[in-house]
């Protein structure tokens, strides 16, 4: 995989984040809905900020690297897959157990766009506009939607992710 960074290390949690902090110093990374262990799966996946300036990244951020390599976006702490609601414009990200259905196959390209494998003219997005405030933090954590979108050179900046571990540097 070529976006991660050569600091990575295989078995250990990675966090997938967008490129482009727009206005979240911190980074906003693909997260679960709700509060490291507590988050709720059934609530599906969110861009938050990462959580990683603490030290650590967080359960509910963690993503396997050995699956990734693989395109299987996958968090071991809770042992559930990203998958998309359908392969259309404007469909939300959800999770649930691997099961390598169409809704979960994602390829992320050398520019660093995750596409949805099948249907390649749809990437992840984060919402533009304005974030929402989350409930923790200081300053308190912001957060945004994820969906498919078109994939664009109007949306760039909103559908570039890279992968990291810890407080490193992508």
């Amino acid at each position: 995989l070529i976006f991660l960074s050569p600091n990575i290390v295989f078995g250990e949690p990675i966090e997938i984040h967008i490129i482009d902090q727009l206005d979240e110093h911190r980074g906003y990374c693909l997260d679960i809905k709700g509060y490291k262990l507590k988050a709720k799966v059934n609530q599906g996946l969110q861009a938050h900020t990462c959580y990683s300036y603490q030290g650590a990244i967080a359960v509910d951020q963690g993503f396997d690297p050995i699956k990734l390599i693989k395109n299987e976006f996958y968090l071991p702490a809770f042992a559930v897959c990203m998958e998309a609601k359908s392969l259309s414009a404007s469909a939300p990200l959800r999770l649930r157990e691997c099961n390598y259905s169409k809704l979960q196959q994602f390829t992320w390209d050398k520019s660093g766009r995750i596409q949805t494998t099948n249907e390649q003219t749809f990437c992840l997005t984060m919402a533009q506009g304005e974030s929402q405030k989350g409930r923790g933090g200081s300053p308190v954590h912001q957060k945004r939607n994820l969906t498919l979108e078109t994939c664009s050179k109007r949306l760039k900046k909103f559908q570039l992710w890279g992968a990291r571990k810890n407080n490193s540097k992508s």
